[in-house]
């Protein structure tokens, strides 16, 4: 004999009809979206069926949230406190951050000086090394820093980057268009309190200053002479090393300075007499 058979109600069956019906039409739309990312893949090689890796790519990329995709596409950028500077990473932002604390922790073991960053050091140490290996193939020009040669060069090419506002000048280095922009500007800020000298730059009224003084920080190492301005110490050096960095490009006449470079090119290849 067998037993109670069931028979569901109307609701039940309607019910069921209905999820069945709400279920085929979700697997039909993801049918409909995978068929569309395949057609995506079979546009990149029309001739090439996608494989099973680039399929399966494609459902990856479906069942990843919108949160996680931004994440991959929005680099983890370390912000700084105090002037909002955003750093790729964490090493970038303490090498900033040593602008606002001041902190050099690279030092020289032959003087005074430090840095903020190794690099800088580097370049620092070619000064007791002697050492320079950037050199002009135009005119045998040599310096330890290779942004010096890139400007050493647009003397040869011509090139001058910084170009005037308020007149037709430009120069080859910032430092030379700053120095003519303050001619419009009027502003000259810095006065010596000794002989009333004034400057547009801090820089030069601390040289400035070095004539009453008698300071001389820039000191050799061969012997006993020391001078007020860098310059005039790299000029000394010459005079131990034999190095003539100045070169005419037209005859090979090699000179440690640069304005007797000048003043040979005007004197002997062109009929324009150098100013004294």
């Amino acid at each position: 004999m067998d037993g109670p058979s069931f028979q569901p109600s109307g609701n039940e069956t309607v019910n069921r009809e209905g999820l069945a019906a709400e279920t085929g039409r979700q697997n039909d739309k993801r049918k409909e979206t995978l068929l569309e990312d395949t057609d995506i893949v079979k546009s990149a090689a029309p001739d090439m069926e996608p494989s099973s890796c680039q399929l399966a790519q494609v459902k990856t990329e479906q069942k990843a949230s919108p949160k996680a995709q931004d994440a991959v596409k929005t680099p983890n950028l370390r912000v700084c406190g105090e002037c909002g500077y955003r750093a790729p990473n964490r090493s970038k932002l303490a090498m900033h951050m040593r602008k606002h604390t001041g902190e050099r922790p690279y030092k020289c073991d032959q003087c005074d000086y430090s840095a903020a960053q190794k690099g800088n050091l580097d370049q620092h140490m070619a000064k007791h090394t002697g050492d320079k290996p950037y050199t002009c193939g135009e005119c045998g020009y040599r310096t330890a820093y290779r942004s010096n040669l890139t400007q050493h060069m647009r003397k040869h090419t011509g090139q001058k980057l910084y170009k005037c506002d308020q007149c037709d000048y430009s120069a080859v280095c910032k430092l030379s268009f700053d120095r003519h922009t303050a001619k419009h500007i009027g502003d000259k800020p810095y006065m010596c309190g000794e002989c009333g000298y004034r400057t547009n730059y801090k820089s030069d009224l601390i040289v400035h200053m070095r004539k009453h003084t008698g300071e001389r920080p820039y000191k050799c190492d061969r012997c006993d002479y020391s001078a007020a301005k860098k310059v005039k110490l790299d000029q000394h050096m010459t005079e131990h090393t034999g190095e003539k960095p100045y070169m005419c490009g037209k005859c090979g006449y090699k000179t440690v300075y640069r304005a007797s470079l000048s003043r040979h090119t005007m004197r002997k290849h062109t009929d324009e007499k150098p100013e004294k």
